[in-house]
């Protein structure tokens, strides 16, 4: 177990109080076994670290642990100093984890196409400080929101998509991420379809929204298809992207109940609203780093004091 002379050797043990406590978020996965919890806490006691915050899950299906802790480090040790220190007592447990600060905005590129409901909601909740993220440029193959991205003060990318310039623009738009750094790809109603390539290069970091009829009404028109067979549940689903298309694992779901009374736009209207709160919710759990994969599913765990209350999610 780490010993506490490690951090006073650095001189970091003075008292900073609370207030000026870096917070941090630690994310851990391993196979299950005895002493995991106990481990981790004993250290954070050891670096003078307070947790605020805790989750935990045990897959007994796959024999994975999952656990998910935030915590202020009272005693000034910074990240770099918490990593290196946790890095052996990980090692000898089998732990994969990831330490992130939890004050840091992750850097997210936005992707639209003709619908832009899902693109307007973030926007507006970005604006108000509801979704803490940095917004770092919205790509389209199409200009219709290009105004409405420049008035936003975010750089606006179009890059026309055919079967005869499926790379080059695909190219152009891995150059993209690497120049601003994007961290996270949102497609809010992108109609394009990512190359197996780019799936798998950026693995984990692309989440999607479509409406939950798949696999019932694909192709064209679903909630006209669904109205046509007097569908009752009007549903979307948010997942990571993967090569196999609107197949990747699961994040966020949601329902609204419609009657017979209603039209088919009112389908749609409905839709959109669950498609934006659904892909606004999914989005605030990957960037809060309360979302592991675990094989074709994810643990997600609650949102923790400290980010927005969840009922400013819809």
């Amino acid at each position: 177990m780490l010993q506490e002379t490690t951090f006073k050797a650095a001189g970091r043990l003075e008292d900073h109080g609370a207030a000026d406590a870096a917070s941090y978020v630690l994310t851990v996965s391993c196979t299950t076994r005895r002493g995991i919890v106990a481990a981790i806490s004993g250290f954070l006691a050891t670096a003078g670290c307070n947790i605020t915050d805790s989750s935990q899950f045990d897959d007994a299906d796959t024999g994975r642990f999952f656990m998910r802790i935030r915590f202020r480090s009272e005693e000034g040790i910074g990240q770099e100093e918490l990593d290196a220190a946790f890095a052996p007592i990980a090692g000898q447990m089998g732990i994969d984890y990831q330490l992130h600060n939890a004050s840091r905005r992750m850097k997210v590129l936005l992707m639209v196409s003709r619908f832009g409901h899902c693109l307007n909601d973030l926007l507006y909740r970005w604006k108000i400080g509801a979704l803490p993220i940095d917004i770092v440029g919205v790509v389209s193959n199409h200009f219709d929101y290009q105004k409405v991205v420049v008035n936003h003060d975010i750089p606006f990318h179009c890059i026309k998509v055919t079967k005869e310039n499926k790379a080059e623009a695909e190219a152009q738009l891995l150059s993209i991420v690497e120049q601003t750094g994007t961290e996270l790809v949102v497609l809010a109603r992108y109609m394009q379809v990512l190359s197996d390539a780019l799936c798998r290069k950026m693995s984990g970091r692309i989440i999607n929204i479509h409406h939950s009829f798949l696999p019932s009404f694909k192709g064209a028109n679903p909630y006209k298809q669904a109205y046509e067979r007097g569908v009752k549940l009007i549903g979307a689903t948010a997942h990571y992207v993967t090569s196999d298309l609107d197949e990747g694992p699961i994040i966020e779901q949601d329902i609204a109940r419609i009657t017979h009374a209603q039209s088919p736009d009112d389908y749609v209207s409905i839709g959109r609203d669950v498609e934006s709160q659904v892909l606004a919710r999914a989005i605030h759990a990957h960037i809060h780093h309360r979302i592991f994969i675990n094989g074709n599913r994810t643990v997600v765990f609650p949102a923790s004091p400290g980010s927005y209350a969840s009922e400013r999610m819809g």
